[in-house]
This record gives C-alpha cells, sequence and structure tokens, in this order.
C-alpha cells in the first residue's frame, strides 16, 4: 500500500491509498473553494446522559445528484470533484459537511473505488483489503488528535438508509467522547467480570454462539453469527476469533483472510431478498430481483485513553468487532423504528434469529 497526503483547495485533508507502491498523486485541486465553515456543537441530555451534535450547517450538503455530478467520481473530462485525480483505488477526505469538526472530533469519508456503479460486494479480495488498510490507517491517525476518545468506521448503503450519494463510500467518525452504544457494553464487561471472577464477556458470548444454530459462516481467522436478540430483522456480527481490541490489533493473518470472508457476507444479504441483476434466479418471495439489500456495516472498536467509570475494565478487555444489519424486514418491506423502537429504545424483532442465520446459510455463494 503507498499512502499519499495532499490538501484540497480549501484546506481540507485528501489521502491517496495505492495498490501500486509506484504511484504518482500530484494532482491539484483546482475548484474556486471557500474556506470550510462548520458549526457543529455537542451538547449533554442531563436527563439521558448522552450526547447529540448540532450541525446545522449540514443543511446544505450535496443531496442525491445526479450520476454525472458525483462529488465522489475523479475528476475528468472537464469535470472537477472532490477527488483531484483522474483515477484513484482508496481515497479518504475531510467531509466537507461534517457532523463533527474541530474540539468536536472529525469526519472523513472513504471512497472504496472510482467505479461510480460498484459496490463494496464488487470489489476484488484485493481492493477489500485496501480498504481494511485505510480503515486502519485512520483509526491511527484519529487516535493521535487531542479531541478524540473513539473512532467509528461504518458504511451506510441504500437510499432507505437515508444514502444522499449513491457513489460506493463509507465513513469515518472520530468522537470526543465515549458513545452510547460503546459505554453499555464497557458497563456490561465490567458488571460480567465482577461477577464472574473475571471472565471476558465478549469470550463468552462468542463462544457460546459458535456452539450454536445461529453461526452464518466460519472461517480460520474469523466467525460470524446472527446474535441471540438480534434488534434487526436480518443481523450479523463479524467477530475475529482472537481477541483483539481494534483494526490495529488484527495480526497479518486475520487481515489476508478478511476480505474473502466479508465479501461473501456482503454478497449473502444481496441475496436474502432477490439477487441482483445478472445472477441467475431471485431469492426469497420470487419474482423479480429487488434492488440491492440496504444495510449498515458498522466497525466497534476499543475507545481510546483510559477507560473511567468502568472498574476492571481496560482497553484489551474489549472484543473488535463489526456489526452488519439490514432495515429490510421481507421482499418489499421496511423495518421502521416506531413507538416503540424510537419512544422507548425497546425493539420488536419480526424475524427470528434462528431462521435469519438459516436464510443466510441457504443464499452462500457457489
Amino acid at each position: 500500500m503507498k499512502k499519499t497526503s495532499t490538501r484540497l483547495a480549501d484546506g481540507r485533508e485528501l489521502v491517496y491509498y495505492d495498490l501500486r507502491d509506484d504511484t504518482v498523486r500530484d494532482a491539484v485541486d483546482r475548484r474556486p473553494l471557500d474556506p470550510t465553515v462548520t458549526a457543529s456543537e455537542i451538547r449533554r441530555d442531563p436527563l439521558l446522559g448522552d450526547s447529540v451534535a448540532v450541525a446545522s450547517h449540514r443543511q446544505g450538503r450535496t443531496y442525491h445528484p445526479p450520476a454525472d455530478e458525483c462529488p465522489l467520481c475523479p475528476s475528468r473530462d472537464g469535470r472537477l470533484s472532490e477527488i483531484p485525480d483522474s483515477a484513484y483505488d482508496v481515497v479518504v477526505f475531510e467531509n466537507r459537511f461534517p457532523s463533527l469538526a474541530g474540539d468536536s472530533g472529525r469526519c472523513e469519508v472513504v471512497c472504496f473505488t472510482s467505479d461510480h456503479d460498484a459496490s463494496f460486494a464488487s470489489l476484488t479480495d484485493e481492493q477489500a483489503r485496501l480498504v481494511l488498510e485505510a480503515w486502519t490507517d485512520r483509526t491511527a491517525e484519529l487516535s493521535h488528535l487531542p479531541s478524540v476518545k473513539q473512532v467509528f468506521c461504518f458504511e451506510n448503503r441504500g437510499a432507505e438508509i437515508g444514502v444522499t450519494l449513491g457513489h460506493p463510500h463509507g465513513q469515518i467518525y472520530a468522537y470526543p467522547f465515549i458513545t452510547p452504544r460503546t459505554a453499555l457494553m464497557l458497563g456490561s464487561l465490567a458488571g460480567h467480570k465482577a461477577e464472574t471472577g473475571g471472565e471476558n464477556l465478549f469470550d463468552a458470548v462468542l463462544e457460546r454462539e459458535l456452539a450454536g444454530d445461529r453461526v452464518v459462516l466460519e472461517s480460520e481467522h474469523w466467525a460470524a453469527f446472527v446474535p441471540f436478540a438480534a434488534h434487526w430483522p436480518y443481523e450479523v456480527h463479524l467477530y475475529p476469533r482472537r481477541r483483539v481490541p481494534d483494526l490495529l490489533a488484527l495480526d497479518e493473518d486475520a487481515r489476508a483472510e478478511f476480505p474473502r470472508v466479508y465479501l461473501e457476507l456482503l454478497r449473502r444479504f444481496d441475496r436474502i431478498f432477490g439477487r441482483p441483476a445478472g445472477e441467475g434466479p431471485a431469492g426469497e418471495g420470487g419474482g423479480e430481483a429487488e434492488a440491492p439489500t440496504p444495510y449498515i456495516a458498522a466497525w466497534h472498536q476499543a475507545p481510546f485513553g483510559e477507560l473511567t467509570g468502568f472498574d476492571g475494565v481496560t482497553r484489551d478487555d474489549f472484543a473488535l468487532h463489526l456489526e452488519l444489519f439490514t432495515i429490510r424486514r421481507t421482499s418489499g418491506k421496511l423495518k421502521f423504528l416506531a413507538g416503540s423502537e424510537s419512544g422507548m429504545g425497546v425493539f420488536i424483532n419480526d424475524v427470528p434469529p434462528e431462521r435469519a442465520a438459516e436464510r443466510l446459510r441457504e443464499v452462500a455463494s457457489s
């Protein structure tokens, strides 16, 4: 991997990640951009104890542009975009409309490929490995910022999720606090460790799941399963078999095997409800294939720094894992977060996790 850092016309950082070491990246951003102005503010809810980012400047962000005006495509044929070069492998740059900025953290965009019509699932193993290296490098770089406590790499895919740019891309949020979901995990870790005399909860969960009937796929270094109390109709958790706190700690064997395992999971998600065009018979429900499955893919990493407030828990107790889920519950129907979920935080799952796991095994690649 070759890494080249440069600056866009308004001063934002852009980093190229290339497969070839001899690639030259010297294209200049020729757009007449004004300096980026953000108004991000973190406000703490005194009753719930969580934090909300107020970012009014995001109202003006790019919204569903036509493909020939996509800001994530390379700059070519006289059209200038966020990426100055005419082609790229993987690119990461500071978001022009960030939810977090300055002392409130940082937001970055990760472009997985220059091919506008591709998806993560269509990447080669080599390309997927490069994205993993970019995630890892950005986690390392962002962890050194004074304001950053936790780094979150994720992908939103599909208009149903709320994606406003169709180009295959993800994002990285660097938070100035420990997120509520991670805090709940750390609290559960601390409680379990105290109650069991030192047993690690993540290890116990993984062992239990691998002995059950919700395993989706296994390899030498990774394991994927539908959790016992899945919140979403189709939800898979992907764990490295050797517990590590973050992407930085993955060994070479796990890194080398990751693309094959993760790409297979994504391709199975596209087959749950109907095969993508050109892949043969439709899936669940018969009839014609639906649009690719909308999903969220979220890496959970240990926060950086001292973990105060979680007695007996260290970063090494946390287990890096990826949570992949879709909001589609069956063909043509979405899972909406209505009264119980949005109002009280109590999820109601329409699909038994055992059935979801069975379905995801049925649609394995031949």
